[in-house]
């Protein structure tokens, strides 16, 4: 996409970034809500509205920033409120709640490569329409697929670490996640060192592979 103005960057990432963000956490509550915690459907927030689920930071001041700096798009929105004290079987049903956003990703992009395959089959016929549906798709597929194998790293709060707590003794659970309130630091070294691109990489291109041939680009 390097031929695009950033105008034209920033109007084809959009839509994907939002879709991409807000729909992860929708997806958290819905599974909560159907393991029996209600919480976020009670304040609102089983909802396709972006605008109850936008960080002004996460959703938009950092994907913006990294469009324009030409690195890979991610970002984050605000996180659904669980009550773990709601599930029967808590460690576990979080760990349902936790597989549940980057499973909508997957499905999101395997949803924006469909996209793809249409805008490129319209290229000639209706080039403008065509074009763009292409490139949005190409964009969905890439920030579905990052925000997918970045929240399955197992640092927490990301939503790796919730499953992999599922696996470990409470004792153990417990002295893992005090690293929380670490694990934005975390991500921030592994990316300064140089670690973390190289970490998604591999993952990244694997599903990006398999979904390009499920669908035929």
């Amino acid at each position: 996409m390097n031929e695009l103005s950033l105008i034209q960057t920033i109007a084809i990432w959009t839509l994907p970034v939002i879709f991409a963000i807000t729909l992860h956490e929708v997806a958290h509550g819905w599974m909560a809500n159907k393991l029996g915690d209600p919480t976020a459907k009670m304040l609102g927030r089983l909802t396709l509205n972006p605008l109850k689920h936008i960080d002004p930071i996460g959703t938009v001041v950092v994907p913006l920033v990294l469009l324009i700096l030409g690195g890979f798009v991610f970002g984050w929105a605000k996180a659904v409120p669980v009550t773990m004290q709601n599930f029967k079987r808590p460690r576990k049903d979080m760990a349902w709640v936790a597989i549940a956003g980057p499973s909508a990703n997957l499905l999101m992009a395997i949803g924006w490569a469909i996209v793809m395959k249409l805008g490129e089959s319209l290229q000639y016929s209706l080039p403008e329409i065509g074009v763009f549906m292409a490139y949005t798709g190409m964009a969905g597929i890439s920030i579905n697929l990052i925000l997918l194998v970045l929240n399955l790293i197992p640092i927490p709060p990301l939503d790796g670490s919730r499953v992999l707590s599922a696996f470990l003794s409470p004792k153990l659970a417990w002295q893992y996640n005090r690293l929380e309130p670490y694990g934005f630091f975390i991500l921030l070294g592994l990316l300064f060192f140089g670690v973390l691109t190289p970490l998604l990489l591999g993952p990244y291109n694997l599903l990006k592979d398999l979904i390009f041939n499920i669908v035929g680009l």
